[in-house]
């Protein structure tokens, strides 16, 4: 587990990634400099969980960018797999393909698990709201993936 970094707090520089979206385009947090940005940790493409999550971002991207918010996703599936996922839900945000799980640790979303009693490690479902100075705005640890667009907006100082 030594490979696994804190979690970032607010008001902490969010951690420098780089990686691969379902196009094949190199996605950085150095993009978005400027702007607020949706950093969000999932499982797996096209699981229940996951695709109501991505789903409700997708549908919520028009009041997200009304408020200069962009959204990438990170999971461990790989490119092909995020194109398909993309695809078949007309995701219109970048998904990046961390395969060896290297963004995923660096921002403390990987970890032991407690799923119907069962412990195991894995990817733990997390958003990073990231400001436009490139610092952690806030964290929601169990994101409701149903409602998330609306829980995002509800910490904007608006």
């Amino acid at each position: 587990m030594s490979d696994v970094s804190p979690m970032p707090e607010v008001g902490q520089k969010a951690p420098a990634f780089s990686g691969k979206d379902q196009s094949g385009k190199t996605v950085k947090l150095a993009d978005y400099k400027g702007q607020k940005l949706v950093l969000y940790f999932y499982p797996k493409d096209d699981t229940p969980g996951c695709t109501k999550q991505a789903c409700n971002l997708r549908d919520g991207e028009t009041q997200l960018a009304a408020h200069g918010i962009a959204v990438v996703g990170v999971s461990g599936d790989a490119v092909a797999s995020h194109a398909k996922f993309a695809s078949k839900y007309d995701l219109p945000f970048p998904l990046i393909a961390d395969v060896g799980l290297d963004i995923t640790k660096r921002y403390g979303a990987y970890g032991e698990k407690n799923m119907y009693g069962i412990k195991r490690m894995g990817v733990k479902r997390t958003t990073f709201l990231i400001d436009e100075e490139g610092r952690v705005a806030h964290v929601f640890k169990r994101p409701k993936t149903a409602d998330h667009t609306a829980e995002i907006l509800s910490k904007l100082d608006v």
